[in-house]
Order: C-alpha cells, then structure tokens, then sequence
C-alpha cells in the first residue's frame, strides 16, 4: 500500500490546527488534539512552530497573581491577527466591491467602485483593480508591501489553479488571466475564484454554516452560482474548475434542452419587460428584483409567474443538489433574493415536492441576504485559507511567483 506523503500530512496537519484555533478562538492545546484527533505531540510540535512563526500567540487563562486561583493558569492559544494582511474583491456587472482584513478575517476597510464593469476592456479593469487595491489598503492603514495576498472573485467558470477565468458575465473577454496581470502591477501573489466559492467560504467561516464542514451553496443573481463545502474544503471540479448550475438541465424543449438559467436567471424572470425603460435601468444598477417586485405588487401578473416559474425552478434543482451531495444545509444567497416570498415560497414548495422522502429530513434550506461586503470578505477567506496552509518560515509565507 502507498504511504502518504509525509510533507503533505504535515501540511495537512498545520491547516488543521490553525483552522482550529480560528473556528474556536482561544483554545488549549489539549482541546485542539480533541477536536481534530491529533497526538498531544504533535499538537505540541505544531503550535510550537506556529508560535515560532508568529502566527499564533499564547494567551493566559486567570490571573497568575491572584491569590484566589490554586495552580497555573490555562495556556491557550490564540491566532495572531497581524501575522499576515490579504485584500479581497467581488466583481460584478455593475461595481467592484473590496475589504482588506487581517490574519483572521476582520475587516479593517472597505471600498465600493460603482462602475459598469461588464462593458469594460479587461486593461481598464485591471486598472480599476488596481486603484481599488491600493485604496483599500491604505484606508486599512497598511502598506502594500504589507499585503501577503490579492484574491479577485467573479461570477463565471475560473479555473482555480491557473487563475484564468475561461467565461464571465462580466467580462468582454474570453480566456482571461486577471490574476498575471494583477500581480505583475502590484507585485502581490494574486488568486482569481469564482464568486460563488467566495461567499460559500464567507458562509463557512463567518456567517450560516461555521458549524457545518459539508453543506450546499446557491448563488442566484443574474447568473447562477454553485458551491459545495465537503470536508471543510470547497469541493472543485477537473483542473480546479469552478461549479456552475445555471447550466442544469431541467428538461427538453423541441430540439433544445432548457436549462435552469433559461427559467431562473434575473434575465429570465425580467424577459419581455426590456420595453419597460424603468426595467432596463433598475437592471443595469443591479436594482432589478427591487423593480419587479414592485412590479409584481402594483398587480403585474406577468412577473409574478416568471418569479414564481423561477422559484419553482430552483426548488426542483436544490431536490437535486440535495440527493446528489446529501447536505446538512443549502444556503441561498443573492440578489434575486429581493422578490422576497414571491419566489421563495414556490421554491419551498416543489423542493417539499421533489425531495425524496428518505432526504425529506435531512438538508434544511436557510436563506441569507448577503451584502457586497460579505461576498469579498469570502474572497479574502479564500486567500487566507490557502495561507492557512502555505509553507511558513520565521518571515514570513512563501510567496508564489507571479504566473
């Protein structure tokens, strides 16, 4: 039998008790040995490294001079927020959206470009990338000497390993490599994910699932995104390709087939309302399902069959989604999310329907209405998940070569 590679098991290991001490906060050391099945010595060599490496500190349970406490005080460990800073950012059509935060992922600022990116040159917005970056971290009153990471987050399939984004909603280009051009501007190792991963991420480590390790993510905007949690590890595709489900074939139509995007995208429900100039303007803000909700609640029975036609729509896909992986949770999330009960409640409904009935017990749907901030904010967490687990040395993290 093939043995692991030892260095890939330290590796392992070293992400497991970091990513322990930050799901948990200040922790002894015989409690992260209980809550990752490691040895007590290796917990001891692991934290002793860590230590060594300033990325985490040791703080004290009780106060040693009181005369009340009878022995030592506890040792708990603690990560060090300032042993590494990264920047993450949210593409969208419509305005690019970035946080810088510090080694556990506390935003210490923000920044939002409203700007029309999906009818942009990819230069121009690298260039805007660019400005935004050094804003953002000067607002965080840090330098970008000091930035170990640059994570870029979009809708559309990225290939995780190469940074290319092979196609976006966002971008006029095919086959982009945002993430060479950025790091040759800036000089700072740079990571480029789909945006469903990102905030599938920011739900793992900040918001409804950081007491899951397997759960499902639904991302509905005018795109629609997929992310998968198995493990504590995103769940990605051949070459570390991004998850899509827009692309989900809900049935056939003549000679084509009729995917979920054709029935449940923003673009869908909105179809045949373009000539409504009102319409068209609230979806170029991103204001769409603000408008038709209104719509649909000023008497528009059009819209209110399209909104329930895409609820309906994605219950059956999440009963998929749901007997293929077996989660604990689906979260939804995005912006389509403003048409409020008029799509939710059909949703829930034909999930009810199309769920099997040994499943019908098992995945519980939470809906999170995410903003902007949250979303990049899971773009930082990519990156500093992948510090989490990156060489270390006493200055500091091994920096990848910009590609």
């Amino acid at each position: 039998m093939k043995t692991a590679d030892p260095e890939l098991m330290r590796a392992i290991n070293r992400f497991l008790v970091l990513d322990t001490i930050r799901r948990h906060g200040a922790i002894a050391r015989v409690e992260i040995g209980e809550r990752t099945d490691l040895s007590a010595t290796t917990v001891s060599a692991i934290t002793a490294s860590l230590l060594d490496d300033g990325l985490i500190t040791v703080q004290h349970e009780g106060d040693i001079r009181s005369q009340t406490l009878r022995g030592r005080p506890r040792v708990m460990l603690a990560l060090n927020p300032e042993a590494a800073w990264v920047v993450g950012a949210k593409l969208a059509a419509n305005r690019i959206v970035f946080v810088a935060t510090n080694f556990q992922g506390d935003v210490l600022a923000n920044l939002t470009l409203p700007v029309r990116v999906d009818r942009l040159p990819t230069e121009v917005i690298v260039d805007l990338v660019e400005d935004g970056v050094r804003r953002c971290v000067r607002d965080a009153g840090l330098g970008l000497n000091q930035i170990n990471t640059i994570a870029l987050s979009l809708p559309g399939i990225i290939e995780h390993g190469t940074g290319k984004v092979l196609s976006s909603g966002v971008l006029r280009d095919a086959d982009v490599s945002l993430h060479a051009a950025i790091a040759s501007r800036l000089g700072i190792a740079t990571i480029v994910e789909s945006d469903a991963n990102a905030i599938t991420m920011a739900e793992h480590w900040f918001g409804q699932a950081r007491d899951l390790d397997d759960f499902v993510l639904v991302a509905i905007e005018e795109t629609l995104g997929l992310g998968v949690m198995h493990g504590g590890q995103l769940f990605r595709g051949a070459r570390g390709l991004s998850l899509t489900l827009g692309d989900m074939i809900m049935g056939a139509g003549g000679d084509n087939a009729i995917k979920l995007a054709d029935l449940a995208s923003e673009r869908a429900i909105v179809n045949g309302s373009h000539d409504d100039p009102g319409m068209a303007e609230a979806m170029q803000l991103g204001q769409g399902m603000v408008q038709v909700r209104r719509a649909i609640e000023a008497g528009d029975e059009a819209l209110r069959t399209a909104a329930a036609r895409a609820g309906a729509a994605l219950g059956i896909a999440m009963a998929n989604l749901v007997a293929l992986f077996a989660p604990h949770r689906v979260i939804v999330v995005g912006s389509t999310l403003a048409l409020g009960e008029h799509l939710l409640a059909p949703l829930r409904q034909a999930f009810a329907n199309a769920i099997p009935a040994p499943l019908a017990q098992l995945a519980e749907i939470v809906i999170d209405e995410a903003d902007d901030k949250t979303w990049a904010r899971g773009a930082a967490a990519v990156a500093l998940g992948e510090l989490y687990g990156s060489p270390w040395g006493t200055t500091g993290p091994a920096r990848r070569a910009a590609q």
